[in-house]
């Protein structure tokens, strides 16, 4: 498949429908649907305007066509979170491409300049901690914790879009490429330390994996991640000292990140032994902090801003609602909160 059919069954797969179910939602026969999505037949206008309507997307956006493409180190997702069902990453992965295809509709309609851009680098050449610092250093991001990562990305041109994964709170998130885009998908409802790895560690596959993956693409984007929200020579010194589950939520509110990374980092660093790592975590689970860690709500949220910010762009040309929803594919602008009036991210609309 590679042209309406691929987007139908995607649009679909991202609804999380069956096939009997758009085929009861749109009035037509699931073995007619079937060959709409493997382009073994093309559905009349009338036809096509009622699936269109059934997935919440506009008529035009099926029609659009274009291969769909999985997201980066999607297979090792899977096996990492082996929890999460395949169906389940399916689904994610389908929503991926359509929040490209919306987002590379608005994009098309405006010209973004980005203040920074997103490195590559080739994890065989570069460890990916000294990725981690070249980028902080190419973004000239001041030392200490990382505030605000998704304003970061968003000057970047990173297309963060933020969905409620449901059932699939399990799984964190995917990213892939849209032409010079990159766009990364997390789960809206994720506690902010955990989406704050989540959007670190996305990064790490745009910057480590965007030509290939290898087996280690997995813990190479952990790595990235780890040395890019707790860099080494800063937090080192601040680890050396007991650590106790109190420090742990001290700690927790200075870099923003949960308390198990943090003691996965001094582990990696190796300032704690495998006896050491062994009884902090059962004294934390004792203590019930594994399963509900304190302090996550005290950390500033991660709100990614940019599709907002272009959508607001594109009403103070005059465009209402509903015709930026039409431009971004959606069947209302009911239908995605993409809409919502954002503070400007430090990006130049040209």
């Amino acid at each position: 498949m590679s042209g309406l059919g691929e987007v139908l069954a995607t649009a679909r797969r991202a609804r999380g429908l069956t096939q009997d179910e758009l085929s009861r939602a749109a009035e037509v026969t699931q073995a007619a649907l079937s060959r709409y999505e493997h382009d073994l037949r093309t559905p009349e206008p009338e036809v096509l305007g009622r699936l269109a309507l059934a997935l919440g997307v506009t008529p035009s956006l099926l029609e659009h066509g274009g291969r769909m493409e999985g997201g980066i180190a999607a297979g090792a997702h899977m096996r990492r979170r082996a929890t999460a069902k395949p169906t389940v990453w399916r689904e994610l992965e389908a929503r991926l491409n359509m929040a490209r295809l919306h987002t590379a509709r608005l994009m098309d309609e405006i010209s973004v300049r980005a203040d920074r851009q997103v490195p590559s680098f080739d994890p065989v050449d570069v460890e990916p901690e000294t990725a981690a610092r070249l980028l902080r250093a190419q973004w000239r991001m001041p030392v200490g914790p990382v505030h605000s990562l998704s304003a970061w990305m968003d000057a970047a041109g990173v297309i963060v879009v933020e969905q409620d994964f449901g059932s699939a709170a399990r799984a964190d998130g995917l990213s892939q490429w849209s032409g010079p885009y990159p766009v990364v998908l997390v789960n809206l409802a994720a506690p902010t330390d955990r989406k704050r790895l989540t959007l670190a560690h996305e990064l790490g596959h745009l910057v480590l994996h965007s030509s290939y993956l290898d087996d280690e693409a997995e813990t190479q984007a952990n790595r990235f991640a780890a040395e890019l929200l707790m860099p080494e020579d800063e937090i080192r010194p601040m680890l050396r000292a007991r650590l106790t589950p109190e420090r742990l939520v001290e700690l927790k509110r200075y870099w923003g990140v949960s308390m198990q990374a943090l003691v996965e980092r001094a582990f990696a660093l190796r300032v704690l032994t495998p006896a050491q790592r062994g009884s902090l975590y059962k004294v934390l689970s004792a203590r019930g902090m594994r399963r509900r860690e304190p302090a996550s709500e005290e950390l500033t949220p991660e709100v990614p801003r940019l599709t907002r910010h272009i959508a607001e762009s594109l009403r103070s040309r005059g465009l209402t609602d509903d015709e930026i929803a039409d431009l971004a594919g959606y069947a209302s602008a009911s239908v995605n909160a993409l809409f919502v009036v954002p503070e400007r991210p430090r990006l130049q609309l040209v």
